[in-house]
């Protein structure tokens, strides 16, 4: 072989293998994507739930039955000490976590006019509160890592804004300076902080639109459809390996090309 010869180093089939990864709001939808992508990748994955016990159960034996390992840990994101003792589970089982996803998120829509401050502050409260309960549990987890990753789940709609949606659109909104700082203060100890902001995505949430609602949102999308989550489980995945160790602080797109 001539000196000048070059060796191709093969693709590594599990990329997470090692990792112990903590998904929020993972009993379905997005997050159950996620989920399951990082089980895919070798991961143990944390899926954690607030109501659905029933459904986070089938998440973890779907993965257990693909020879992968993954609890299932209720807690309600805005509610500090259920997150404080779902870190404790946590580090009990399976100790150290390496990746935090902050997916778990929810919707209150009204007009501003008729918007209650109750409507305002359940939503801020999971959305963003629910972030910064989580990442504080397991900032030392993230810090300490050989690569620790925090990637947040934010919207299109946090971007953009829309009708009805005051709450929500700030609660998305503000992951983004969330993330910046946090990557700014992780940078020094080599781990990262990214956001990914998914379009229209077919949900849960996205369910309940009404469908001459929902044409006029498709209409506004280059790629004429919502997305998958599958659609979205590659750049997650990505954020969450060694590939991406040189980025951070950055928000990504994911939404069919719509602009913002």
């Amino acid at each position: 072989m001539s000196e000048t010869t070059q060796r191709l180093e093969p693709l590594d089939p599990k990329p997470l293998a090692g990792r112990t990864c903590v998904v929020t709001g993972s009993s379905r939808g997005i997050g159950r994507e996620i989920a399951f992508e990082f089980a895919r990748c070798g991961a143990d994955v944390v899926v954690n739930y607030r109501h659905s016990d029933g459904a986070a159960r089938a998440v973890t034996e779907t993965i257990e039955a693909d020879g992968e390992t993954a609890i299932a840990v209720g807690a309600d994101v805005a509610d500090p000490a259920e997150v404080d003792a779902m870190a404790a589970e946590v580090h009990d089982r399976l100790g150290s976590i390496d990746v935090l996803v902050n997916n778990a998120g929810i919707t209150v829509d009204r007009k501003f006019e008729d918007m209650t401050y109750e409507d305002w502050n359940r939503v801020i409260n999971v959305n963003l509160g629910g972030t910064f309960n989580c990442t504080k549990a397991f900032f030392e987890d993230i810090k300490t890592a050989d690569q620790g990753r925090l990637i947040n789940i934010s919207s299109v709609v946090g971007q953009q804004g829309n009708y009805g949606q005051a709450n929500y659109a700030t609660s998305k909104g503000g992951l983004f300076a969330f993330t910046r700082t946090l990557a700014l203060e992780l940078a020094r100890h080599d781990s990262t902080a990214n956001c990914v902001a998914p379009g229209f995505t077919e949900t849960d949430m996205l369910e309940k639109v009404p469908d001459r609602v929902r044409e006029k949102i498709r209409a506004r999308i280059p790629l004429d459809r919502f997305a998958d989550p599958a659609d979205l489980v590659g750049m997650v995945r990505f954020l969450a390996s060694d590939e991406s160790s040189y980025m951070t602080g950055q928000v990504l797109g994911i939404n069919g090309g719509m602009e913002w």
